[in-house]
């Protein structure tokens, strides 16, 4: 076992994917473990574990009762120690394109295949979420898409922006500044460095924040288009200064849920006073967008 101060690990078994979803959320949200980072990466084909950060080795017994829980059975836990190697860079290596509307992400690799007429969006496999390969990520950028095909926006907001795949995206297409935040400051960093490399550096603004807790959320300023693909639970629970920073007649783009979590988040919205217009469903993830 690692002496080291912070153990990063796999939590055996493997899961499907919602439930390693579950799991994963469960285990960040928990204070009584102190909050690890935890998230469900993919192995194998269907097949998915749990990796973690713990400041000691965890409690077992509380792992167990989380696990019962939250999957209502119990799991039998063991730990693999991860070496430290970016497992997101390795897993995206020659990753093909993704085609969501009129947006193109793609890797350097296939810069000469964009084909005419499309948005092209360069991410290179890195450390930050969001390639557009995900089906949260593939979800958002259909359903702005389709926003667009409707009506214009002069002041959108990408919360949790991870690369910056969305705010280069709504850059490209709007021409027209976009605040890109992020809880993470190498995502802000990396999403930086690509929006400079996509020509749109001088458009998105990306700043360090938790949530909305930035003094660029001061002021009263507010957002014809939020978008948000982060997880349910911080969605459900930042509902209220997403709708507080609303313009009227504004709408909210929410994803990084599953689609047995739609109501859960939806009905935080709703509570808000906002309306649900739309779902954007890949697989088992869904993408969701709200009114005022």
């Amino acid at each position: 076992m690692s002496s080291l101060s912070s153990l990063r690990c796999a939590l055996s078994p493997t899961l499907d994917q919602r439930d390693a979803v579950l799991l994963a959320d469960a285990l960040g949200d928990d204070e009584t473990l102190g909050c690890p980072p935890a998230a469900a990466v993919e192995t194998s084909e269907g097949r998915w574990q749990v990796e973690a950060t713990f400041a000691v080795p965890p409690n077992w017994e509380l792992l167990a009762a989380i696990a019962q829980e939250t999957l209502g059975r119990p799991l039998a836990f063991r730990i693999e120690d991860l070496p430290d190697r970016d497992w997101v860079a390795e897993s995206l290596k020659g990753l093909d394109p993704v085609r969501a509307g009129r947006f193109f992400v793609h890797g350097s690799h296939d810069r000469e295949n964009v084909p005419p007429g499309a948005i092209a969006i360069e991410i290179e496999a890195g450390r930050a979420f969001g390639t557009g390969h995900h089906g949260t990520t593939k979800g958002c950028l259909s359903a702005i898409d389709n926003l667009l095909k409707k009506r214009r926006f002069s002041a959108p907001l990408d919360l949790g922006t991870g690369s910056g795949v969305l705010a280069i995206a709504l850059a490209k297409a709007l021409k027209v500044a976009v605040l890109a935040s992020d809880i993470d400051p190498l995502a802000v960093e990396i999403a930086r460095a690509n929006a400079a490399a996509n020509g749109v550096g001088t458009l998105i603004d990306t700043v360090t924040a938790a949530g909305l807790a930035h003094r660029r959320f001061a002021g009263g300023r507010r957002h014809d288009l939020i978008v948000a693909n982060i997880l349910a639970r911080p969605l459900a629970e930042l509902a209220g200064e997403i709708a507080a920073r609303l313009k009227p007649g504004g709408v909210v783009v929410v994803s990084g849920l599953l689609v047995a979590q739609e109501a859960f988040v939806a009905a935080a919205y709703r509570n808000r006073g906002l309306a649900l217009k739309a779902r954007h469903r890949r697989g088992e993830w869904s993408t969701l967008v709200f009114s005022r």
